[in-house]
């Protein structure tokens, strides 16, 4: 398990909804690489929920294109654009109930289209929603000159940093 960094921080203008740690009226997601998987650990804050106590449906469905975005940039070297999204919600996620677990793994590459399966897990572990998500990916040098990709060695601390 290592610490993904947000390489994204030192970007002008950088104040993404889903991941910057400065959007104080965003998610704020941070991540790890575990294995083959990208995980978040998150916990909802009270204004994310719609129905009583209960987390949005819009919010965790951006929890989960966040984290197939950040598989993409991790996992994948490289950048790409949500271009489907099929959500299942199985049980509901509780803005009071404790830190949420996202996972994010590769269920299989198409040419240029990753399928990323994402599953979102209450505090005691139960799966209550996932989908698939499918991303159009482009080329790590299409990347860095369009998607402000930075490349994949800043999503991480060099040795001699750790």
């Amino acid at each position: 398990m290592r610490k993904v960094l947000n390489p994204f921080v030192s970007l002008e203008g950088y104040n993404c909804f889903g991941c910057s740690p400065g959007n104080s009226l965003g998610l704020q997601m941070s991540f790890i690489e575990e294995g083959e998987e990208i995980v978040s650990f998150w916990e909802p804050k009270k204004h994310f929920q719609g129905y009583h106590t209960i987390l949005h449906g819009g919010i965790q469905a951006t929890l989960m294109d966040e984290i197939a975005s950040w598989f993409v940039y991790v996992r994948l070297k490289s950048a790409g654009l949500t271009s489907k999204a099929e959500i299942r919600y199985i049980k509901p996620l509780y803005v009071d109930r404790g830190v949420l677990t996202i996972r994010a793994s590769l269920l299989q590459m198409r040419r240029n289209l990753a399928d990323i399966r994402v599953r979102i897990y209450d505090a005691d572990k139960v799966l209550c929603a996932e989908s698939l998500m499918v991303f159009f990916t482009v080329t790590p040098e299409k990347a860095k000159d369009t998607l402000y990709y930075p490349g994949h060695e800043t999503f991480f601390a060099r040795d001699d940093e750790k």
